[in-house]
Order: structure tokens, then sequence, then C-alpha cells
């Protein structure tokens, strides 16, 4: 039997942190299980809204770790494993493998800019290379942010050399002429759009789903698009998801959803962020719901009200 492969909705969920910056795994957790209960088909932990790269490799693992211990599915786990040492890479690949984990999810070495395609291939197959029972690896292009990025020439390559091993990616590189030339020029694999605004666009040209910011707090309103994609009210949702997504992007990102789902669950805490992030002062936060309000947007508080349990 082979590896399951991931379809749908998944949300690169929100990070938790106590007052002294370690993750609070119970509060974590409540929210996960939240978010599946939503609809969403996975859980990418310590991608770029999880601020992965503010939590070191050991911090990661662990919460893996305490995740399951708890009772999240494995299976339902894409870990971000982005980092710019390849040895630091393959001891988080190894970890989510050995941990049951569905996948993970692949940044390539970001730090120096300019590197070429032969470069970044062999980063990537120094990893592969260093870790036995391999999961299913999923390629991270996010060029805005990380400035390296995946061609379609080197992802050719990765799949010639290593078919069955990388089988798909998350474009966050906003051009949607990108994601429908990965889809176009390689069938079976499985590209997600990087944001809910491309959703319905990525699914009518042969994608598979989203890996998006604003799934911890609006996984049912993408979900509407992904399971009407093909029906006649799927231009309406999609309307109705980008306005959503954009109005929250309006405000910087990251605190804005940890201040959404912090009212949501009416816990402070969520508004916490790691440095050198700060998070919106009051009244920037006012405007934030000022304008959710003015588009009639209310956050599944009775789901997400659940991470309460935690505390």
């Amino acid at each position: 039997m082979g590896k399951v492969r991931f379809r749908g909705v998944l949300v690169p969920v929100i990070t938790p942190f106590a007052a002294d910056f370690s993750i609070d795994i119970d509060l974590l957790y409540r929210l996960c299980v939240d978010l599946l209960d939503q609809g969403a088909a996975g859980l990418a932990i310590f991608g770029t809204t999880s601020e992965a790269n503010s939590i070191s490799s050991r911090e990661r693992m662990e919460a893996i770790d305490g995740l399951i211990a708890r009772g999240l599915p494995a299976q339902r786990l894409l870990p971000g494993v982005g980092a710019c040492a390849a040895n630091e890479v393959a001891q988080l690949v190894r970890h989510a493998s050995a941990a049951g984990c569905g996948g993970v999810l692949m940044l390539p070495p970001f730090y120096y800019k300019g590197v070429s395609d032969e470069g970044l291939f062999r980063f990537i197959a120094n990893v592969i290379e260093r870790v036995p029972n391999l999961p299913n690896i999923y390629l991270y292009h996010i060029p805005p942010v990380a400035q390296v990025g995946f061609s379609l020439d080197l992802i050719a390559r990765l799949l010639e050399a290593f078919p069955g091993i990388v089988v798909g990616i998350k474009d966050s590189s906003g051009d949607q002429n990108n994601t429908r030339a990965m889809i176009q020029r390689f069938p079976g694999f499985d590209v997600f759009a990087g944001s809910e605004v491309f959703l319905l666009d990525t699914l009518q040209a042969g994608g598979v789903g989203c890996i998006t910011a604003t799934g911890s707090v609006n996984v049912p309103g993408i979900r509407k698009v992904l399971d009407n994609w093909s029906g006649p009210s799927a231009q309406a949702l999609q309307d109705r998801a980008t306005l959503i997504r954009k109005t929250i992007q309006n405000f910087t990102m990251i605190p804005a959803v940890k201040a959404i789902v912090a009212r949501a669950t009416g816990l402070p805490d969520w508004k916490r962020v790691s440095p050198p992030l700060i998070q919106l002062d009051a009244e920037t936060e006012n405007r934030l719901f000022g304008a959710l309000a003015a588009i009639d947007f209310i956050p599944d508080q009775l789901a997400l009200a659940r991470a309460k349990e935690a505390t």
C-alpha cells in the first residue's frame, strides 16, 4: 500500500507561545483538533505562519511528539522542515518519518541568494540521501520571502531523480501563471495554491488544494470553495473567501491571525508572537475587527472556543 497523499485545505497552524516563548503544546493541540473538525485535510505545522524559523529544530520535534502523544493523528501532519543546513533538514525529516507524519514541507536553503539550480538540487539530494524510509516530500516555493525558489527545470530534475519521493509543492509565488505551468508540465505532481485567493483557479487547472495562512480562522469558508469548485456557486464562494483573505492581509498577517483566534477563544495568550514579530497594538487591532465586521466575518467561535479546554 502506497503512502497517502494530501488533498484539500491544509493549515499552517499558528503557534501558541507561553510567556517564555516556549510552545504551549496543549493550546496548539486544541486548535489542531478544532481545525480538523472544521474540515482541514491536514495541518502544515511549522510553516511560515507558524513562525517556524523562530523555533528551534528540537522544539519542533518535541512539539510533534507532544501532539501525537495527545492523540493527534500523525498522518494528518505535514510539518515544515525548513532550515539552511542539510544535516538539520535531514534530522527534521528523519524525525517526521519516524513519527509517522503524512509528509514534510521543504523550503530551499534560503540564506544565500542567487544560488544555481545545480546547488539547490545538490542540497535536496544531500537531504534525501541522509534519510532512510523517506516520507512524502512537498516542496515549498515562496520566493517573495525566501528569495530562493524552485524553477520548473529544477522540479523536473528532482522528479526524475526521486520518483515517488518528491510528490508535490506549495506555490506561494503569487504568480498564478507559474502555478498553472507546474500543473500542466508535471501530471500527477500535487500542486497546492499558497493562498485561497487562487484556490478555484488552481482546482480548475488540475491542482489539489491550498495551504493557506488564513486557514487558522476560515477553514469552513475555504472548504466551501473546495467542495463546490465545479458547481454554479463556485465563483461566489471564491469571491467571499478572497474578500476575507484580502481583508486580513491588509494587516500584518501572523499577528492579525493570532489576534482573531485570541478574540474567538477569549484567550489573550494567543496574541503572543515571537520576536522580531510584535503583536498588533490596540488601535490596529480595533481597525482589524472593524474591517472584519464590515464584511460580516465572525470566525467559528463555537469550534475555536474549545481551545479554552487547555486552560
